[in-house]
């Protein structure tokens, strides 16, 4: 699924996977940077925690939004897939300036907004430059394809990911969260070594990665992020592979980027932040 097409003379939004666990009330820095973009005080931000089976998610979202200066922010309630095709719930998102998607389980995120009028609304509105962020299971199903599970670990095997379509936000890179707090190398090489088309990432806690419209990554927290970069990629065991076996991968890449430092998803360059000099 690639990304909507953008309308002549418009610019996508951004596309923000934020690794979980973000800081919401001491330096918020992602959520503060997040709201920046949006508009600041003149952001209209939509929260939508279907992720979430905790009743009053969405509810704790406004009131940190609200504290970061934000006046219109509002929590729709998608529990089922026939909330899902309300219209009106539709174009409320096609008029925000960003969406905000919470953690939970993807798999209520897929299986309630797969294909409905809401996932066709949140496309089309990042294609018409409303900022998309989305924490822990609201990350996850941002790409064409989403991580829905797979075992810890550091080593890739034939039965280290599963994968299932996500909303197609972005085509270029799978993303995993919790990455280093909850040890998931091993499921994001297993997902990329299925076909070494996409970059991995992998987001620690209260760190995202802003996804600008020309496809560069910027590093934003306190943790890191991990890219994957398959495009040296000589050698693949994946369809040789039997049940359990590790993985070999020949030529990956690695890099490992932490607060202001930037990957190019087109260049495929990794660039280092800028260090400022007190004087």
């Amino acid at each position: 699924m690639c990304p909507a097409k953008i309308a002549k003379g418009a610019e996508r939004g951004y596309v923000i996977p934020i690794g979980g666990g973000e800081e919401k009330f001491n330096a918020p820095i992602v959520l503060q940077r997040f709201v920046e973009l949006c508009g600041s005080t003149e952001a209209r931000i939509i929260i939508i925690p279907t992720a979430s089976q905790l009743k009053d998610t969405g509810a704790c979202y406004c009131d940190v939004f609200k504290k970061l200066g934000v006046k219109d922010v509002e929590s729709l309630t998608i529990d089922t897939r026939a909330d899902a095709q309300n219209e009106s719930y539709a174009a409320k998102i096609l008029e925000c300036t960003g969406i905000f998607m919470t953690g939970g389980n993807q798999l209520r995120l897929s299986t309630i907004l797969g294909g409905t009028p809401i996932a066709q609304a949140i496309r089309r509105a990042n294609a018409a430059g409303v900022h998309v962020a989305g924490t822990s299971a609201g990350a996850a199903i941002m790409p064409e394809h989403m991580i829905a599970g797979g075992p810890t670990g550091a080593l890739p095997n034939e039965q280290g990911v599963t994968l299932t379509p996500g909303l197609g936000l972005i085509n270029k890179v799978i993303v995993d969260q919790h990455f280093s707090q909850r040890n998931r190398l091993g499921r994001l090489l297993s997902a990329v070594s299925y076909n070494p088309f996409a970059a991995g990432i992998g987001i620690c806690e209260d760190t995202a990665a802003f996804i600008d419209p020309a496809g560069v990554i910027e590093v934003v927290g306190s943790g890191s992020v991990t890219v994957v970069d398959p495009s040296e990629v000589e050698y693949s065991s994946m369809a040789e592979a039997k049940e359990g076996d590790a993985i070999t991968l020949i030529g990956l890449k690695l890099h490992m980027l932490s607060h202001g430092s930037s990957f190019d998803l087109n260049t495929l360059k990794a660039t280092p932040a800028k260090i400022q000099v007190l004087h």
